[in-house]
Protein backbone atom coordinates (compact mmCIF):
# COMPACT_ATOMS: atom_id res chain seq x y z
CA UNK A 1 0.00 0.00 0.00
CA UNK A 2 1.08 3.38 -0.71
CA UNK A 3 1.54 6.35 1.44
CA UNK A 4 1.35 10.02 0.05
CA UNK A 5 2.82 12.65 1.65
CA UNK A 6 2.09 16.21 1.48
CA UNK A 7 4.08 18.90 1.93
CA UNK A 8 3.13 22.10 4.02
CA UNK A 9 5.18 24.77 3.93
CA UNK A 10 6.97 25.33 7.53
CA UNK A 11 5.24 29.04 7.49
CA UNK A 12 1.72 27.53 7.02
CA UNK A 13 2.65 24.18 9.56
CA UNK A 14 3.14 26.84 12.16
CA UNK A 15 0.25 28.50 11.23
CA UNK A 16 -2.10 25.57 11.93
CA UNK A 17 -0.23 24.79 15.06
CA UNK A 18 -0.80 27.78 16.94
CA UNK A 19 -4.27 28.17 15.57
CA UNK A 20 -4.85 25.03 18.05
CA UNK A 21 -5.73 24.70 21.92
CA UNK A 22 -3.10 22.18 22.27
CA UNK A 23 -0.49 24.15 20.96
CA UNK A 24 2.08 24.48 24.14
CA UNK A 25 5.57 24.38 22.67
CA UNK A 26 8.18 26.83 20.65
CA UNK A 27 7.70 27.35 17.26
CA UNK A 28 10.06 24.33 15.62
CA UNK A 29 8.49 21.99 18.44
CA UNK A 30 6.45 19.39 17.06
CA UNK A 31 2.51 19.92 18.61
CA UNK A 32 1.31 17.24 21.33
CA UNK A 33 -2.37 15.92 21.25
CA UNK A 34 -3.71 16.79 24.50
CA UNK A 35 -3.61 13.30 25.82
CA UNK A 36 -4.17 12.18 29.54
CA UNK A 37 0.15 11.73 29.77
CA UNK A 38 0.38 15.17 28.22
CA UNK A 39 -2.28 17.68 28.83
CA UNK A 40 -5.06 18.28 31.39
CA UNK A 41 -8.35 17.12 31.16
CA UNK A 42 -10.83 20.30 30.65
CA UNK A 43 -11.36 21.69 34.08
CA UNK A 44 -8.56 20.12 35.94
CA UNK A 45 -5.39 22.00 34.86
CA UNK A 46 -4.23 25.11 36.67
CA UNK A 47 -6.85 28.09 35.96
CA UNK A 48 -5.17 30.85 33.96
CA UNK A 49 -3.50 34.23 36.88
CA UNK A 50 -4.75 37.19 35.76
CA UNK A 51 -2.17 39.71 34.85
CA UNK A 52 -0.68 41.69 38.59
CA UNK A 53 -2.77 45.43 38.65
CA UNK A 54 -0.64 48.38 38.46
CA UNK A 55 -0.34 50.27 41.78
CA UNK A 56 -2.39 53.13 42.19
CA UNK A 57 -1.48 56.56 41.10
CA UNK A 58 -1.29 58.62 44.51
CA UNK A 59 -2.00 62.19 43.58
CA UNK A 60 -2.79 65.53 46.38
CA UNK A 61 -5.98 65.47 48.21
CA UNK A 62 -6.19 61.64 48.66
CA UNK A 63 -6.14 59.84 51.73
CA UNK A 64 -5.25 56.10 53.12
CA UNK A 65 -3.13 53.29 53.76
CA UNK A 66 -1.71 53.73 50.56
CA UNK A 67 -0.61 57.29 51.43
CA UNK A 68 0.45 56.22 54.60
CA UNK A 69 2.99 54.22 53.51
CA UNK A 70 4.57 56.23 50.75
CA UNK A 71 5.19 58.91 53.86
CA UNK A 72 7.09 56.18 55.54
CA UNK A 73 8.97 55.65 52.82
CA UNK A 74 9.72 58.98 51.82
CA UNK A 75 10.87 59.51 55.67
CA UNK A 76 13.12 56.66 56.06
CA UNK A 77 14.91 58.22 52.79
CA UNK A 78 15.68 61.21 54.92
CA UNK A 79 12.41 62.88 52.78
CA UNK A 80 10.07 65.42 54.67
CA UNK A 81 6.75 64.49 54.01
CA UNK A 82 4.64 66.45 56.99
CA UNK A 83 2.98 63.53 59.63
CA UNK A 84 2.95 60.72 58.97
CA UNK A 85 -0.78 61.13 58.78
CA UNK A 86 -2.19 59.02 55.83
CA UNK A 87 -3.25 62.33 53.74
CA UNK A 88 -1.24 63.39 50.81
CA UNK A 89 -0.93 66.92 51.53
CA UNK A 90 1.27 69.93 50.45
CA UNK A 91 4.23 68.50 52.74
CA UNK A 92 3.98 64.95 51.23
CA UNK A 93 3.84 66.64 47.97
CA UNK A 94 7.11 68.38 48.10
CA UNK A 95 9.09 65.53 49.49
CA UNK A 96 7.53 63.54 46.50
CA UNK A 97 9.31 66.72 44.12
CA UNK A 98 12.46 66.25 45.93
CA UNK A 99 12.41 62.24 45.45
CA UNK A 100 11.06 62.54 41.72
CA UNK A 101 14.25 65.25 41.25
CA UNK A 102 17.14 63.01 42.81
CA UNK A 103 16.05 59.78 40.55
CA UNK A 104 15.90 61.63 37.18
CA UNK A 105 12.05 61.50 37.27
CA UNK A 106 10.04 63.94 35.68
CA UNK A 107 8.92 66.16 38.73
CA UNK A 108 5.09 65.93 39.12
CA UNK A 109 2.15 66.19 41.39
CA UNK A 110 1.74 62.37 41.00
CA UNK A 111 3.29 58.92 42.49
CA UNK A 112 2.95 57.13 39.41
CA UNK A 113 4.51 53.21 38.42
CA UNK A 114 7.72 54.66 37.84
CA UNK A 115 7.74 56.55 40.94
CA UNK A 116 6.39 53.49 43.13
CA UNK A 117 9.58 51.08 41.49
CA UNK A 118 11.99 53.88 42.05
CA UNK A 119 10.91 53.95 46.01
CA UNK A 120 11.67 50.50 46.52
CA UNK A 121 15.07 50.50 44.89
CA UNK A 122 15.94 54.23 45.36
CA UNK A 123 19.53 55.78 44.20
CA UNK A 124 21.13 57.91 46.69
CA UNK A 125 21.23 62.10 45.80
CA UNK A 126 24.21 63.07 43.67
CA UNK A 127 27.25 63.64 45.60
CA UNK A 128 28.48 67.06 44.60
CA UNK A 129 31.52 67.38 46.72
CA UNK A 130 32.47 63.98 47.99
CA UNK A 131 35.25 65.24 50.68
CA UNK A 132 33.14 68.46 51.56
CA UNK A 133 32.91 67.53 55.44
CA UNK A 134 31.16 65.24 57.36
CA UNK A 135 28.83 68.14 57.86
CA UNK A 136 27.94 69.82 55.01
CA UNK A 137 25.00 71.14 52.64
CA UNK A 138 24.71 70.47 48.95
CA UNK A 139 22.49 72.67 46.61
CA UNK A 140 22.40 71.43 43.30
CA UNK A 141 21.28 73.90 40.94
CA UNK A 142 20.02 71.62 37.97
CA UNK A 143 18.44 68.83 40.15
CA UNK A 144 16.77 71.73 42.68
CA UNK A 145 17.65 69.48 45.38
CA UNK A 146 19.06 70.57 48.99
CA UNK A 147 20.89 67.96 50.97
CA UNK A 148 22.04 67.94 54.14
CA UNK A 149 24.92 65.77 55.07
CA UNK A 150 25.91 64.57 58.90
CA UNK A 151 28.33 62.70 59.92
CA UNK A 152 28.56 61.85 56.05
CA UNK A 153 25.37 60.19 55.88
CA UNK A 154 22.53 61.90 54.13
CA UNK A 155 20.25 63.98 56.81
CA UNK A 156 17.57 65.52 55.07
CA UNK A 157 16.72 65.91 51.38
CA UNK A 158 14.60 68.96 50.09
CA UNK A 159 13.26 70.36 47.59
CA UNK A 160 14.50 73.75 46.95
CA UNK A 161 13.88 77.13 44.33
CA UNK A 162 17.12 78.81 43.17
CA UNK A 163 17.06 81.95 41.22
CA UNK A 164 14.32 82.67 38.75
CA UNK A 165 16.67 84.53 35.96
CA UNK A 166 13.52 86.86 36.17
CA UNK A 167 14.61 90.62 35.50
CA UNK A 168 13.79 92.64 38.68
CA UNK A 169 14.41 96.17 40.34
CA UNK A 170 14.05 96.95 43.96
CA UNK A 171 14.88 100.02 46.24
CA UNK A 172 18.58 99.05 46.07
CA UNK A 173 19.05 98.76 42.07
CA UNK A 174 17.56 96.42 39.09
CA UNK A 175 19.46 93.01 38.07
CA UNK A 176 19.18 89.57 36.92
CA UNK A 177 18.72 87.40 40.11
CA UNK A 178 21.72 84.72 40.00
CA UNK A 179 22.29 82.50 43.00
CA UNK A 180 25.57 81.96 43.29
CA UNK A 181 28.31 78.62 42.72
CA UNK A 182 30.37 78.22 45.10
CA UNK A 183 31.74 76.98 47.97
CA UNK A 184 30.73 78.87 51.08
CA UNK A 185 29.72 78.31 55.00
CA UNK A 186 26.78 79.55 56.92
CA UNK A 187 27.39 82.64 58.86
CA UNK A 188 24.59 83.11 60.87
CA UNK A 189 20.56 82.52 61.51
CA UNK A 190 17.98 85.00 62.06
CA UNK A 191 14.43 83.28 63.57
CA UNK A 192 10.81 84.12 62.34
CA UNK A 193 9.85 86.23 59.03
CA UNK A 194 12.93 89.15 58.43
CA UNK A 195 11.96 91.36 55.68
CA UNK A 196 14.23 92.31 53.61
CA UNK A 197 14.28 94.61 50.60
CA UNK A 198 13.07 92.02 47.96
CA UNK A 199 10.63 90.58 50.22
CA UNK A 200 10.47 88.14 53.41
CA UNK A 201 13.14 85.12 54.41
CA UNK A 202 11.66 82.78 57.03
CA UNK A 203 14.41 81.06 59.68
CA UNK A 204 17.40 82.33 56.85
CA UNK A 205 20.17 80.86 57.54
CA UNK A 206 22.62 83.73 55.79
CA UNK A 207 25.57 82.14 53.58
CA UNK A 208 26.78 85.62 52.20
CA UNK A 209 26.72 88.57 54.51
CA UNK A 210 22.96 88.92 54.84
CA UNK A 211 22.17 89.43 51.38
CA UNK A 212 22.10 85.14 50.59
CA UNK A 213 20.55 82.60 52.42
CA UNK A 214 18.79 79.29 52.47
CA UNK A 215 15.07 80.43 53.91
CA UNK A 216 11.77 79.31 54.00
CA UNK A 217 9.22 80.46 51.50
CA UNK A 218 5.43 80.21 51.21
CA UNK A 219 6.33 79.70 47.80
CA UNK A 220 8.61 76.88 46.51
CA UNK A 221 7.59 75.97 43.07
CA UNK A 222 9.06 73.23 40.56
CA UNK A 223 10.77 76.15 38.64
CA UNK A 224 13.33 78.24 39.87
CA UNK A 225 11.78 81.52 40.85
CA UNK A 226 13.81 83.42 43.57
CA UNK A 227 15.77 86.34 43.81
CA UNK A 228 19.13 84.59 44.49
CA UNK A 229 18.37 82.84 47.65
CA UNK A 230 18.06 79.33 48.33
CA UNK A 231 14.12 78.73 48.90
CA UNK A 232 13.08 75.51 51.15
CA UNK A 233 9.40 74.54 52.07
CA UNK A 234 8.29 76.75 55.01
CA UNK A 235 7.56 73.19 56.98
CA UNK A 236 11.54 72.08 56.74
CA UNK A 237 12.35 75.93 57.11
CA UNK A 238 10.62 75.30 60.66
CA UNK A 239 13.44 72.48 61.84
CA UNK A 240 16.63 72.96 59.29
CA UNK A 241 18.60 75.52 61.65
CA UNK A 242 18.55 73.03 63.92
CA UNK A 243 20.32 70.03 61.88
CA UNK A 244 23.72 71.70 61.72
CA UNK A 245 26.01 74.40 62.85
CA UNK A 246 24.35 77.28 61.66
CA UNK A 247 27.70 79.00 61.57
CA UNK A 248 30.74 77.37 59.83
CA UNK A 249 28.52 74.93 58.03
CA UNK A 250 30.47 74.08 54.68
CA UNK A 251 27.77 75.11 52.01
CA UNK A 252 28.55 73.83 48.61
CA UNK A 253 26.28 74.99 45.43
CA UNK A 254 27.00 73.70 42.01
CA UNK A 255 25.06 73.52 38.64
Amino acid sequence: MRRHFIFVPPALALALALAGCGWTGAPGQAARPATPSHGAAAGEGPAAQPAPSPPPVLRPGMRGQAVRLLQRRLAALRYYPGRVNGRFGHNTLEAVWAFQETQGLHPQNAVTAAMQRALASPRPPRVLVRHGGHVRIEVSLRDQVLVLYKHNRVALVSHVSTAGGRYFCSPNGCGDPITPTGDFTTLSFMPGWVSVPLGQMYNPVFFIGTLYAIHGDTQVPLRPASHGCVRIPIDVAAFFHTLMPTSGTPVYIRR
